[in-house]
């Protein structure tokens, strides 16, 4: 249940912005297309993360990674919280979009931990999780918005994922890496080869890539709409 609350709380990050897109063209002075580029360049850094942050999973200590990426989120979200300016906005979001991969690590860290009889049942209750996350964020990101600021969505989150970092280095196991001896470039190159080998793994992602998309507005309503 931990790991599930976990995946949701992270994952949601991607996501709070949707609603606020409004608000920041307003704040900052941008339009609405230049607003709707945060969403992008979050989603831009979440691609990045799972390139290159999510392989590290195998060649550094779990519970480490976990808590360093969380720590990261953390900043990047008060940064995002504080921004004097648009740019400085979207630096923290490309960020906090790449560090949010700790969901993607913490469904293989439950795998790991789970016993073989209930293996499938543990994962699906952590990618339920998740999803739950992508569910909810826009609602409440709208309305901790209405009630008390966009800055409020940022700042509740990055005090959200500073709790969640003590409370996971303190219940977590510790979690050996499993390719120390394999460069970190092998491992990268390791995914193309995983593709290349398995099509239904490419069919797979493909898929997930097309629902995120769906799911991934590139912008707010124009007003006539």
């Amino acid at each position: 249940m931990l790991l599930a609350v976990a995946s949701g709380m992270t994952v949601a990050n991607l996501y709070y912005a949707q609603p606020l897109l409004s608000s920041l063209a307003d704040v900052f002075h941008v339009s609405t297309a230049a607003a709707g580029g945060l969403i992008t360049l979050t989603q831009v850094g979440y691609v990045i993360g799972m390139l290159f942050l999510v392989p590290l999973g195998d060649r550094l200590e779990k519970r480490r990674l976990i808590t360093t990426l969380l720590t990261v989120t953390t900043l990047a979200l008060a940064v995002a919280g504080f921004a004097t300016s648009f740019p400085m906005l979207l630096i923290a979001s490309l960020i906090s979009g790449a560090t949010s991969v700790v969901a993607q690590i913490l469904v293989p860290f439950a795998a790991n931990l789970a016993p073989d009889h209930a293996r499938g049942k543990i994962v699906g209750r952590v990618m339920s999780g998740l999803l739950t996350g992508i569910l909810l964020s826009r609602t409440v990101s709208s309305l901790v918005s209405d009630l008390a600021g966009w800055r409020v969505v940022y700042l509740g989150s990055a005090v959200l994922m500073a709790i969640l970092a003590v409370v996971l280095r303190t219940a977590l196991p510790s979690h050996a890496p499993t390719t120390t001896t394999i460069p970190y470039t092998q491992v990268l190159r390791s995914t193309l080869q995983l593709v290349r080998t398995h099509p239904a793994l490419l069919r797979r992602g493909l898929y997930q890539a097309a629902m995120l998309a769906l799911s991934a507005p590139f912008g707010p309503p124009s007003p006539s709409s």
